[in-house]
């Protein structure tokens, strides 16, 4: 059978080794949208970049660069984590999340990432349990934010106190822990994100849109690949 277009060419993006993460993080969701121009959201990544990146440049320290995007992105420009409805598939988009400025803490992190690397700032995201995070370059140090709490700039203390609400009580802040995460890697966990929504509420075809993605970001992962061959006859009995 022939892979979607949409499936195509999120396969076609993420076969290269240095993909972008903004083009990858767009084609998530193309599913409900299949003839939307992705383009222009990457120009909207360009315009917001663009109004940043002055206060970016009047900083003095790395502090003050990563402040300077936050200010801007979840005071000025009114980005917020999505509370009210935190399961909505949408939140996962992208394209989405720059309509309606709301998101959970990985999809607002990817917006700060591709934010940052416009204006010339080195943000990495971390694939913190239960809860994504970016950290920021400043001098000789990592400085870790919460774009979920419009850019909260999180302590040692404050990581394995959060470290401990998503894990457990006993859970040590380790070097891995806080690590950064890759581009395949964010891609992968909003793609699990999303499995997880879909699978909750008994959506075989959204899931099958999922799994299809997943398998080709991690095409040597057994797991999945079971679990594609397995949904795909789930989904071909019900039609």
């Amino acid at each position: 059978m022939e892979p979607s277009p949409g499936l195509a060419r999120f396969a076609d993006v993420v076969s290269r080794d240095d993909f972008s993460l903004d083009h990858a993080a767009l084609l998530i969701g193309a599913w409900e949208f299949p003839e939307r121009d992705l383009e222009r959201y990457r120009e909207q990544l360009d315009d917001i970049a663009s109004k940043i990146a002055p206060d970016v440049a009047r900083a003095s320290n790395g502090i003050g660069r990563a402040r300077a995007i936050s200010d801007w992105l979840f005071d000025r420009m009114g980005f917020a984590g999505n509370d009210g409805d935190y399961y909505d598939p949408r939140n996962s988009f992208l394209c989405e999340v720059i309509e309606r400025r709301q998101g959970i803490p990985i999809s607002l992190s990817v917006l700060y990432l591709e934010v940052a690397r416009r204006v010339g700032v080195l943000a990495q995201g971390v694939n913190f349990p239960g809860h994504f995070l970016v950290r920021v370059a400043i001098e000789d140090a990592w400085l870790f934010l919460d774009p979920y709490s419009r850019g909260r700039v999180l302590t040692p203390s404050d990581l394995e106190a959060l470290l401990r609400k998503t894990t457990t009580p006993t859970a040590v802040l380790e070097p891995s822990v806080i690590a950064a995460a890759s581009k395949r890697q964010i891609v992968a966990r909003m793609l699990v994100n999303l499995a997880g929504i879909y699978g909750r509420n008994g959506d075989l075809p959204r899931s099958l849109d999922v799994l299809e993605r997943l398998a080709v970001l991690e095409p040597s992962n057994p797991r999945i690949q079971r679990d594609l061959a397995q949904l795909r006859e789930r989904v071909g009995a019900l039609n």
